[in-house]
């Protein structure tokens, strides 16, 4: 497989929305690290991404949103707590772990019955989201043992032949993952630190 690296334009960014409605995977800029992006609601295609990475199968992914309305079409029983959150942190790095709903595949969530939400703070990926017309799942666009790509020359040195396109957005602002938080039990818990610290969660919705 050949693998183009692209300057983002108007017409890249149409075509790496056509490969991730086709199933294919895109590798794009977001604020935290470069994510490797497929079609969240497509088994095929999410698992694709495990076998570019190298990832376990059992690994879940993080689903990329452009709008509360993606939102709601893959989670239920949304509590009140995530959506302060994401007024308040969203776009931006905090990852919430919420029930899924039966439209998003067991590929995308490692089995499980939830499944990990973002609106990425970069306006390449939030258009890529857009222009896919779908959530995408992305984790960072690396092999498993290689660290998270904080530029397009990076994933292009790891990927290159595995994915078809990897869209240059330029270095990346923050470099570290995304916050995650599960909000599917009675106290919320934070999996992973990152930017957003526990702190700054706490002060906006009690003890995690």
């Amino acid at each position: 497989m050949q693998t183009y690296l692209k300057q983002v334009t108007p017409d890249s960014l149409a075509e790496a929305g056509a490969i991730i409605r086709s199933g294919g995977l895109v590798a794009f800029p977001t604020e935290t690290v470069y994510g490797l992006g497929a079609d969240a609601l497509n088994e095929n295609a999410a698992a694709k991404i495990y076998e570019a990475k190298g990832r376990p199968s059992d690994n879940p992914l993080i689903a990329h949103i452009a709008d509360m309305d993606m939102l709601e079409e893959v989670c239920t029983d949304i509590p009140e707590e995530a959506y302060m959150l994401a007024d308040r942190f969203w776009p931006g790095p905090l990852t919430m772990i919420l029930k899924k709903k039966d439209i998003v595949p067991n590929e995308t969530t490692g089995g499980l019955d939830t499944v990990a939400v973002r609106m990425p703070d970069n306006p390449v990926a939030l258009e890529l989201i857009r222009q896919s017309g779908t959530p995408i799942a992305a984790p960072s666009a690396n092999t498993s043992v290689r660290p998270s790509p904080t530029t397009a020359q990076h994933v292009y040195g790891d990927l290159d032949g595995r994915i078809p396109m990897i869209l240059d957005g330029g270095d990346v602002i923050i470099g570290i993952e995304s916050t995650i938080i599960d909000l599917t039990s009675e106290i919320p818990a934070v999996l992973r630190p990152g930017y957003i610290t526990p702190g700054d969660i706490e002060a906006l919705i009690g003890s995690v």
